[in-house]
Parts: C-alpha cells; structure tokens; sequence
C-alpha cells in the first residue's frame, strides 16, 4: 500500500486529495482532502501572467497542502497545473517557487491531458455504459468535454472558456443584463462550433455529466431549495433533475453578488463564478437536448490517482 497526495492546482481553486492506494488491487481509500480557493486568474488571465496577489495565494496553499502530506506521511506526490498556469509567462517561476519552498514538482499538462484524467476520474464515479455520454468540466481557465463511453473516448477538446477567463474578458454588470447574456452566448456558441460537429457526427449523447465544483453548487441548492438529495462523502453519481437546475439558474442569472451570498448550499468562493457557470450549462443543454443531466464528484484528481495506479502495476 502507498499513501499518495494528489495536487490539482487550477485556476480558481487548489485541490489536494490524499489516499491510500494499492496498485495490485487497483483500490483507493480516501483519507483526507481539502480544497483552497486562490483565484489565479485574478487580474492577469487574458493577459498570460499571474497577478502578484493571486501568485502569493498560490504559495500560501501550497504551504498549507505541505503541512498536511507531512502529517499524512505521505510516499508520492502528483501535482498537476492546468490553465492558469500553464498560459502564464510566469508559469514556470511558479513551479520552481513550488519546487523549491515545498519539494512539490508540479508538472504543466495541456487541454488534451487534462481531459484524459478527467475522464479517467468520471468513469470510475459514474456509471458509464455503451451508449454515448458528454463529460463536462468548468474550470477557471478552460472548460472540457469528453464524448466518451464506459471503454473510451471518441472526442475531447479543452476550451478556453472557463468561468474566470469568461467573467474576465466580459467583466459583467451586477445583475448580468439580458444584451450580456446574449453575449456570452452568441460567443459560446461560436466557441463550441468543434463540439457541435463532434455531436453531429458521433450522435446526440444520452447524459451530460458535469464534473466540477459548480455542479456540486446545483446539487446543494436544489437539495437545500427541493428535497433533493444532498452531497454525500459516500456517493460519486448524482442525478440532476433538468427543471430543478433550470429554476436554480434562473435564479442565480437574475441575482446580485449580494443576494448570492445568501443563497443556501452556495459557497462563498463560488459567488462570483457561478452566473457564468450557469450560462456555459444553459448552452449545452438548449443547443443539444441531452435528455439525462448528471454530476459526478471525481474529476482530474481522481482520473490522475487511477492512471498512476494503472502504470504501477
């Protein structure tokens, strides 16, 4: 048995996933994790830097996650930077501050690798079968989708719409205006044209399942605002009752910062980035009728702890 951390440090939020993994067996047990909002992209991300604020909160996690293998006695490391970092100029120097403060050799992957362990973590949370199924993945920096089934991936593509990059470049007013929202979509639209020719050719898949911390927010908030059932450390598939989230994004497109602050089973490092999740979930559903909406609670972390386990074997 081997105690493994994994690192995911994304653009808006650092993840650190610590478990206990056999590679004979294939199996993991989760013994701690822990999430840390950094907000990466702040001030820089359209413009290729990490802002000197967001680089120090940055650090600051990785200290934190430091402390934490030392206590777990950890064995391995993986640590992985996606697209804040790896479209920043100063992406580098911050691999090497991490190198060399922490002892964490953070390696850079591109959109295609990222999508890869995205899918590796769903198919082992969400109960994949033959027919055609779209993974989604809204991070800060790019967003991912994965037409795939149980046995493998047919298309994937890493876009530069993430929630952070999006809000960013379109900086919205306080409420999102209607001509605003209009667009972000005509944009999205245009954006996604590499998906839609993807479905047109493989077929309309039968599920959506988002992978990210924005759809563990609609599951919260429909539990909190329906009855639905809540997130649980014990269960890895969710299904997403497709009028329920129309109703919570409605809500949440027509609300202020302030009044989503107050919003019960929506936490606070998500305010700012949850309307434009809303809208990057609104497209997909009104541009393809995928009948079945799920969540999943793996993702990249996940996908990257199975891979390492495979090539151990």
């Amino acid at each position: 048995m081997a105690r493994i951390a994994v690192i995911d440090c994304g653009t808006n939020t650092f993840n650190l996933l610590i478990a206990e993994a056999d590679s004979v067996q294939q199996t993991v047990q989760r013994l701690f994790s822990t999430r840390i909002p950094v907000k990466l992209g702040q001030q820089g991300i359209n413009k290729g830097f990490i802002a000197f604020e967001p680089y120090q909160r940055g650090l600051e996690a990785l200290k934190v996650f430091h402390q934490h293998i030392e206590q777990q006695e950890v064995t391995s490391i993986l640590a992985f930077a996606t697209s804040a970092i790896r479209d920043a100029q100063n992406g580098d120097a911050f691999i090497e501050d991490a190198r060399n403060r922490y002892a964490i050799s953070i390696q850079k992957i591109d959109g295609n690798e990222e999508a890869r362990l995205i899918y590796e973590g769903n198919k082992r949370a969400v109960q994949l079968n033959e027919e055609l199924s779209l993974i989604m993945d809204i991070g800060g920096g790019s967003t991912e989708f994965i037409l795939c089934n149980a046995n493998q991936i047919f298309w994937k593509q890493s876009f530069q719409l993430g929630a952070a990059r999006l809000l960013d470049k379109f900086q919205p007013s306080d409420p999102i205006t209607l001509a605003e929202q209009t667009a972000i979509y005509d944009y999205l639209k245009t954006e996604l044209q590499p998906l839609t020719h993807a479905i047109q050719k493989l077929g309309l898949p039968h599920a959506l399942i988002g992978s990210s911390g924005a759809f563990d927010s609609v599951i919260e908030m429909i539990h909190f605002q329906f009855g639905g059932e809540p997130l649980s450390p014990s269960k890895t598939e969710y299904t997403i009752n497709i009028p329920y989230y129309q109703a919570i994004a409605n809500q949440l497109i027509a609300s202020t910062t302030q009044q989503r602050r107050q919003m019960p089973g929506l936490l606070e490092m998500r305010v700012d980035m949850m309307v434009i999740s809303c809208l990057l979930m609104n497209v997909i559903l009104q541009t393809y009728p995928i009948p079945t909406f799920k969540a999943s609670s793996y993702s990249l972390k996940e996908g990257a702890l199975f891979s390492f386990l495979e090539n151990k074997k």
